[in-house]
């Protein structure tokens, strides 16, 4: 009887050091939402693709077809006669730029007009009609005449016309499979109910074209003032709720529905919103305070209020993700040899694997793992970094802390952003999701923390360089670093980054903070 007493003990000992480690591995409970909010949560949400980085692409494509329609022509039909003509080049990239510039004008290039390609072919022929006889009248007015051959250009109207059409078709079927799949709507969701949300509703859902796809409401008004069904679509929660149905499932809009003069109301709920990385409006449709017809955007018909711009987003985006790609490539291969060595080091120097894996928040507080080379004894690893390491930290290996005071042991990070592309070069550095400040998880310590979540994390950041590195033992460490991340997030360019990773270096011999 002693013995199976004392089994069972041990197994129930087992047990709760199981569930012990297991909750250290995970990050703090999640709130729990509604089976109808996680229902739709879960629904497939394809990735966004930006209207504006598509109208810009075919821009581009555009452009490239006017060029080359026009210099196929000229090969095929004046150059065996003539020989090179450089005015023919002048005039086909000109006449081709000045085409971009009339169908930006005509409107052409928005999701609807992509869309419906039938509808905007009469403004493309319009356009490109108008660019020639643009180029008739140069040519009267500056005595040009018989410089280029009618047949040449002729030809490069009517086949550049045909060109373009075939290209809008095109075009048009790949935009209309993209919105079906999702990738080209805006998932909307409507904060505020009652009267002035069914309003905002109704008015959207009358729109013609409207890339919005509304997912629900999220009120914190009880039933009775805001039913659970408002204009057709359901009431899914209070806006604590909404923070967590926006970090399961892609959101791109959050339209604010209460009125302009319920200020503190609206300010309560932008506290808790703004830690998110999307666009949040303030709909005025229904507000008696009216300012200029230019202080608001307009969704359709509809005008809004500026008030939170998702970070980073569109051309800033697409620049940002290919700055990582090509020189994190190139710093990889650059300091191969130096992470080779530093392998071969830490493999000699104790037992155990050479890199370290550890699940850390990225964007939107995803749960990434990060790469490191390992500093710790294997034995006395911390994957959750529950226990911060300190000056002379038993855990720690020689060649560990070598590495870590030079920040060597970050580098296999490079392959996250190479590879996995889930880390930026430059951005707020993550945190382990059980690391703390004087025995508090960071987001208790600092108000708003979570925004810096808004963008992907990086290597080197505006806090390592500005000396906030190391050891997170204050809450004044915490609340500068985040601090200085928010700076970033904000102030945002690419030569702001070339400036980090230009001072990462020197930031990197003040090692008295980095343990």
């Amino acid at each position: 009887m002693i013995r199976a007493g004392h089994k069972n003990g041990n197994a129930k000992a087992s047990e709760r050091a199981a569930s012990a480690i297991a909750a250290a591995q995970v990050p703090n409970a999640a709130r729990e939402l509604s089976p109808l909010a996680k229902m739709i949560a879960s629904e497939p949400a394809p990735p966004a693709m930006s209207a504006v980085v598509l109208g810009g692409a075919i821009r581009i494509a555009e452009f490239a077809l006017l060029v080359l329609t026009g210099a196929a022509i000229y090969l095929g039909y004046v150059y065996p006669s003539e020989a090179f003509i450089w005015p023919y080049f002048v005039a086909t990239f000109g006449a081709a730029a000045g085409a971009m510039v009339a169908f930006h004008v005509a409107d052409i290039y928005d999701a609807a007009a992509l869309r419906r390609p039938i509808s905007s072919l009469a403004r493309l022929t319009l356009a490109w009609t108008a660019i020639f006889l643009l180029a008739f009248a140069l040519q009267f007015f500056f005595r040009l005449e018989g410089m280029y051959s009618r047949v040449w250009t002729a030809s490069w109207y009517f086949t550049g016309l045909a060109v373009l059409f075939a290209f809008r078709l095109l075009i048009g079927a790949k935009v209309r499979q993209w919105t079906r799949e999702g990738r080209l709507v805006r998932r909307t969701v409507i904060v505020g109910g009652a009267a002035a949300g069914e309003a905002l509703i109704q008015a959207l859902e009358a729109q013609e074209d409207s890339d919005l796809d509304i997912r629900g409401v999220f009120d914190d008004r009880g039933d009775d003032r805001s039913a659970p069904m408002i204009a057709g679509k359901p009431k899914l929660g209070t806006v604590d709720d909404l923070v967590e149905f926006a970090r399961r499932t892609r959101i791109d809009l959050l339209l604010v529905s209460l009125p302009i003069t319920a200020e503190s109301r609206v300010l309560q709920m932008l506290r808790k919103l703004w830690v998110l990385p999307v666009d949040i409006r303030l709909a005025a449709h229904t507000s008696t305070l009216r300012f200029r017809p230019r202080a608001y955007s307009y969704i359709g018909n509809v005008p809004v209020l500026d008030i939170y711009d998702r970070p980073i987003a569109d051309w800033n985006f697409v620049l940002k993700g290919l700055f990582d790609r090509v020189v994190g490539g190139l710093l990889l291969i650059a300091l191969s040899p130096v992470m080779a060595l530093t392998a071969l080091a830490v493999k000699l120097d104790s037992k155990g694997p050479a890199f370290f894996r550890q699940k850390r928040y990225g964007f939107n507080n995803e749960l990434i793992e990060v790469y490191k080379f390992r500093s710790m004894y294997t034995d006395m690893a911390d994957a959750s970094a529950a226990k911060l390491v300190t000056k002379d930290d038993p855990r720690v290996t020689r060649v560990g802390r070598f590495i870590r005071k030079t920040s060597l042991d970050e580098l296999p990070q490079l392959i996250n952003v190479v590879f996995k592309g889930n880390l930026s070069l430059v951005g707020p550095r993550p945190h382990a999701v059980h690391a703390k400040a004087q025995n508090r998880l960071y987001d208790e310590v600092v108000d708003g923390y979570f925004a810096r979540h808004r963008v992907k994390p990086g290597i080197t950041g505006w806090a390592q360089v500005n000396g906030w590195r190391g050891e997170t033992d204050t809450q004044e460490k915490i609340q500068r670093r985040v601090e200085h991340d928010l700076y970033y997030i904000e102030n945002w360019s690419v030569f702001f980054d070339l400036y980090i990773l230009a001072k990462t270096p020197i930031s990197l011999l003040k090692t008295e903070n980095a343990y």
